[in-house]
């Protein structure tokens, strides 16, 4: 079954049009939190890393099947996230298959969120990636690793990862916001300087996914 998921991502990457999705998960925490921030990050994408993704990311649930057809699935909102069983279940499937889940601490989801990725990975725990890490070196170097976009606590951004054999496949952003970076400038009026690290951030991120 392994096996078969990888060719099929492989033959998904190779074909002419790419898809990312947004997680909607339950447990009352805004998952559609940050609207633009996705769009705007695939056109980053297209225009500056070749990549060829549909422009309008699909939306999936956790539990549901079709959440293997998409090599990038990104998750946000500042609340409360369960995960069912099966939820679960289809998750790990997800992940050791060879798919990639971002979560992105919108403030106020950490509390929750560790809990559930605990689930998903009782015998993993998250490490922070250190600035080594090729998700920080290219195409655009990050050489102190995870770029601060939105203030929150005021603490260092910090991301944290998942691996399996070796490979990331979950990343976990805190104290970071990325996904704030990435959405319209009226939406947090960011600085156009600040905007653009996240935006090449996550242009790293879709790279890693789609090269390794």
């Amino acid at each position: 079954m392994k096996k078969i998921f990888f060719l099929f991502l492989l033959i998904s990457f190779s074909s002419f049009s790419q898809e990312i999705a947004l997680l909607k998960y339950s447990g009352g925490g805004d998952w559609y939190a940050n609207p633009t921030s996705l769009p705007n990050l695939i056109r980053f994408c297209n225009s500056n890393i070749n990549t060829r993704i549909k422009t309008k990311p699909s939306t999936v649930e956790p539990g549901n099947p079709d959440l293997l057809s998409y090599p990038f699935v990104h998750m946000t909102g500042h609340g409360n996230v369960v995960f069912s069983d099966s939820d679960i279940a289809n998750l790990r499937n997800y992940l050791n298959g060879g798919g990639f889940l971002h979560i992105d601490d919108n403030y106020g989801m950490d509390q929750y969120i560790r809990k559930e990725i605990k689930k998903i990975f009782p015998n993993n725990n998250l490490v922070e990636i250190p600035a080594s890490h090729p998700i920080f070196q290219k195409p655009f170097p990050f050489p102190n690793g995870l770029p601060k976009i939105h203030e929150h606590d005021g603490t260092r951004p910090q991301a944290f990862g998942i691996f399996v054999e070796n490979k990331l496949v979950l990343l976990y952003t805190y104290e970071c916001d990325l996904g704030d970076g990435w959405e319209d400038a009226e939406v947090h009026n960011d600085p156009a300087n600040v905007r653009d690290k996240a935006l090449k951030m996550g242009a790293n991120i879709i790279n890693y996914i789609f090269t390794n």
